[in-house]
């Protein structure tokens, strides 16, 4: 299996649909409201990704694994309403947009030049558990910044977790859920490393 990374913009426009893909399937169940349908949903988001913003992990030339890297104010998606009305239709379109503009956008509150958020990191699931989220996630600990942080993880994700401590990120904060029974986990953790603790 041949594992190369690469920045979204660096592979171009013609790859933005299949990135979106891997998006949308890692992160199906907290999308749903938008739609239940991969391929809609995979339509729907498609359009907003900025490529220069996401690492991808391409195995044997495919998508596999995905990651954004945003400082200081950078954003990771650039939403449309008229292309959410278009694929979602007027009214649910219209939600949506204001959903993902309230939730999917905004620094992090921290946010400064030298440190870098790293989000929305998925693997499709065929390529799981095969070392492709541990070569992404090598990778981007490689770039030149001097801090990295991990927000809003569920605490079920017990691989996502385990694959961090592993890299060196420790627990920053927690924050608890509401109606933890109905969303399935009780907390979001956050997790930070700073690049002099990174494994040489």
């Amino acid at each position: 299996m041949n594992i190369t990374i690469a920045r979204g913009d660096e592979l171009g426009e013609g790859y933005r649909r299949r990135i979106s893909a891997v998006l949308v399937n890692g992160f199906a169940e907290d999308f749903e409201y938008f739609s239940k349908n991969p391929q809609t949903l995979a339509d729907a988001f498609a359009h907003m990704i900025i490529l220069e913003r996401f690492y991808v992990a391409l195995v044997d030339g495919e998508p596999a694994a995905i990651a954004s890297v945003t400082e200081g104010d950078q954003e990771c998606f650039a939403p449309d309403r008229r292309e959410m009305q278009r694929t979602l239709g007027w009214f649910h379109g219209l939600i949506s947009f204001a959903i993902v503009r309230s939730q999917f956008l905004g620094a992090y509150p921290g946010a400064r030049p030298g440190l870098a958020e790293i989000g929305f990191v998925t693997t499709a699931p065929q390529h799981q558990s095969k070392g492709v989220a541990t070569a992404l996630m090598t990778h981007l600990l490689e770039l030149p910044y001097d801090e990295f942080i991990l927000r809003d993880i569920k605490d079920t994700n017990a691989p996502a977790l385990g694959l961090y401590r592993k890299l060196g990120f420790t627990v920053s904060d927690t924050r608890p859920v509401k109606f933890a029974a109905r969303a399935g986990f009780s907390t979001y953790v956050s997790m930070s490393l700073a690049k002099s603790t990174t494994r040489s």
